[in-house]
């Protein structure tokens, strides 16, 4: 009866691991294969935004586009015409780039909160996988050394096997845990890039935001 148990904790734990470990590789294509593409998507509408020779031109290139700089891009247009329609309202007090940096900003964190989902599972799995196989080892290790009292033998054998066999349960943990703590440390560092990108891009949007307005007045 106790080595039954013994066998299904161990079966249970070996099971979790193993599929932590298909939800860490899957998430982690998943999430590689959706990052590859919002990026060629934003070089894509980078390149082509940068390339009118309006600013009619620029707006009419980012309707309906659901880019990350897409979004911003239409996020600024949006603002700029509301302070352009009414400037001396208290919402919209100041110069133009001031008025439009908090609402890029503002959508520029939501893009990268959409990023970021899936990371704190990633995490978790990483910090925690360790500690489910490592109970799975004192659980083993535990009915491994009181099923050799009852026996009342202490052989080498007798307490070489049950232990060895309890390790294994460890050594799965680490080994779920580490992709999922490389992968982790991955995305997080595409993250940085991204918010960097996007950054960069809010900057030059806000420099020709400037430029236009000094082209109405002039």
């Amino acid at each position: 009866m106790n080595v039954n148990a013994n066998v299904n904790v161990i079966s249970i734990v070996l099971g979790l691991l193993v599929l932590l470990s298909i939800f860490t590789w899957v998430l982690a294509l998943y999430k590689f294969l959706q990052s590859r593409k919002a990026s060629q998507n934003d070089r894509a509408f980078s390149k082509s935004f940068w390339n009118c020779t309006s600013w009619e031109a620029a707006r009419s290139a980012v309707v309906d586009n659901k880019t990350d700089l897409g979004q911003i891009a239409n996020a600024g247009f949006i603002v700029y015409d509301e302070y352009l329609s009414n400037p001396h309202s208290l919402r919209h007090a100041g110069e133009v780039n001031e008025v439009l940096e908090r609402p890029l900003q503002q959508k520029a964190e939501e893009i990268l909160r959409q990023r970021e989902k899936g990371l704190n599972e990633l995490a978790s799995i990483g910090s925690l996988s360790p500690f489910i196989g490592l109970f799975g080892t004192v659980w083993g290790i535990m009915d491994a050394l009181k099923a050799i009292g009852e026996s009342g033998q202490a052989s080498i054998d007798m307490v070489a096997g049950p232990i060895g066999e309890a390790l294994i349960s460890t050594a799965i943990g680490i080994a779920v845990a580490l992709p999922a703590v490389f992968f982790y440390n991955y995305f997080v560092r595409q993250l940085t890039l991204v918010s960097t990108n996007l950054d960069g891009f809010i900057n030059d949007f806000l420099r020709l935001a400037v430029a236009q307005v000094k082209k109405i007045h002039h």
